[in-house]
């Protein structure tokens, strides 16, 4: 399988079993290089497994896919390297401060030692926390936990960043800076990858696949989903839309 020189994600029929369980079930799809792509569903639906695979976390039951050139099969470790990965649970060292998070991470991505004053000042300013850089994470409110925790996910300049519910949790003011952020590095040429399960999220994404229950029940533009799945209902939104798939879903 290879990648066409437009994308940045390609898999194709890919399955992730647990026993009997059938996790993820022969999805197929594609993501573009620079765009903000969502991945939505409700709690339990795949998402989180799904990303884990593309981030070499986990390895496929069956199928196959590229991510940022290499194989999820054959190498697994090459992704990790040129990925960057926010895990939906905080992932950082709470008795550490982010100073110290964010100099432990460079040398986990091998960034050289010569590039980590201009890193760590890149980052700490970015996420605006330059001036806590010295106290300790845990002593942090959520939001900017969450932004250390993206800080450290950059700093090795990755072409695909991984978003696995990055806003679960924070207040809606959060929510929005949050976004806001993730829009400038689309910007700037990464590929954004996020799982959400807050539909109003994904009008941010250029677009989304909506999964249910390990299937893909609809992809496209947010608009290009609520047109096919609400024709009747011209006020009709995400949430709306999703609800109408899953009435379509056998029992």
């Amino acid at each position: 399988m290879t990648l066409s020189p437009s994308e940045a994600i390609s898999v194709s029929q890919l399955e992730k079993k647990f026993g009997k369980f059938v996790a993820v079930n022969k999805i197929t799809f594609s993501v573009k290089k620079g765009e903000i792509f969502g991945f939505l569903g409700s709690n339990g639906s795949g998402k989180s497994t799904t990303i884990r695979m593309l981030c070499g976390i986990i390895t496929p039951t069956s199928g196959n896919g590229m991510v940022a050139g290499y194989d999820m099969i054959r190498q697994p470790e090459e992704i990790k390297q040129a990925i960057g990965y926010m895990s939906q649970k905080f992932s950082l060292y709470e008795d550490l401060t982010p100073y110290e998070n964010v100099r432990f991470y460079l040398g986990i991505y091998s960034v050289p030692q010569n590039q980590w004053p201009e890193r760590i000042d890149w980052i700490l300013n970015m996420t605006r926390l330059q001036d806590v850089r010295h106290r300790l994470t845990r002593e942090l409110p959520p939001g900017w936990r969450q932004r250390l925790a993206l800080g450290c996910a950059l700093l090795h300049r990755p072409q695909i960043l991984f978003l696995d519910e990055p806003t679960s949790g924070v207040d809606p003011i959060t929510r929005q800076h949050f976004w806001n952020f993730i829009r400038r590095l689309a910007a700037d040429g990464v590929t954004v990858f996020v799982t959400t399960h807050y539909m109003d999220e994904a009008f941010y994404c250029e677009r989304i696949v909506m999964i249910n229950s390990g299937s893909i029940v609809a992809s496209g533009s947010p608009s290009e989903i609520i047109a096919e799945a609400c024709p009747d209902k011209p006020d009709a939104d995400l949430n709306d839309a999703f609800v109408s798939l899953m009435k379509r879903m056998p029992d």
